[in-house]
């Protein structure tokens, strides 16, 4: 069945990081001294970033669960979940749908003037050297991370597509889920000890709208 789409809904703002974020990247540029595990880069301009796909993810990760939408850890990928509905659901057959939402990477805003990124050691972030310890042998293993230091913001852009006959609301709703558990659970690795902390400021809390 073709289904019209109604109109787009675009939504600014800004990622603010509340505590440093490490999205990994590739290893290729170590360095003697330097960090074990380097974050995710625009190898043309060497600024950090956010991918839309680790933002999107993490984002529909959080529905699943917080709606019982899985199965003994697994994604239950049903159209009437919330998750489906809003992120999509895979295959070949009447039970696929696509995502209604569209997630850009998130560009560092490195022209914040609330942030001064000459004072970090690495160029617009920061190493931060842990220590793991073996419960069994007691042998120290350090390791350093890089990360996106707190307190730097990101440009946040998304897309809804909003096609005739479904649940508008419904799906703005859900994304507006997705947002708050973002912020009460982390981004990126190494959440559990502290890295990831985010808070999310939409310029408009409804988004603009486009019609076509």
């Amino acid at each position: 069945m073709e289904i019209k789409l109604k109109k787009k809904v675009i939504y600014t703002g800004k990622i603010v990081l509340k505590t440093g974020l490490h999205i990994g990247g590739t290893n290729a540029g170590l360095n003697i001294g330097g960090p074990d595990k380097f974050v995710v880069r625009n190898p043309i301009n060497n600024i950090p970033y956010i991918p839309g796909s680790s933002l999107k993810g993490k984002m529909r990760a959080l529905v699943e669960i917080a709606n019982g939408e899985t199965n003994n850890g697994k994604p239950t990928n049903r159209i009437e979940d919330k998750a489906g509905a809003l992120f999509g659901v895979s295959g070949d057959n009447d039970k696929s749908r696509p995502s209604r939402l569209i997630v850009r990477d998130a560009e560092l805003w490195i022209d914040d003037p609330s942030v001064d990124f000459k004072n970090t050691d690495l160029p617009y972030t920061e190493s931060k050297t842990e220590v793991s310890i073996d419960r069994v042998t007691a042998k120290s293993n350090p390791r350093t991370f890089e990360r996106v230091p707190a307190g730097a913001k990101f440009n946040l852009a998304m897309v809804l597509n909003i096609f005739e006959g479904e649940d508008e609301n419904g799906l703005k709703q859900t994304l507006k889920e997705a947002v708050r558990l973002l912020e009460d659970d982390y981004l990126g690795g190494n959440g559990s000890r502290g890295y990831g902390q985010v808070e999310i400021h939409l310029d408009k809390e409804d988004g603009e709208d486009r019609f076509y």
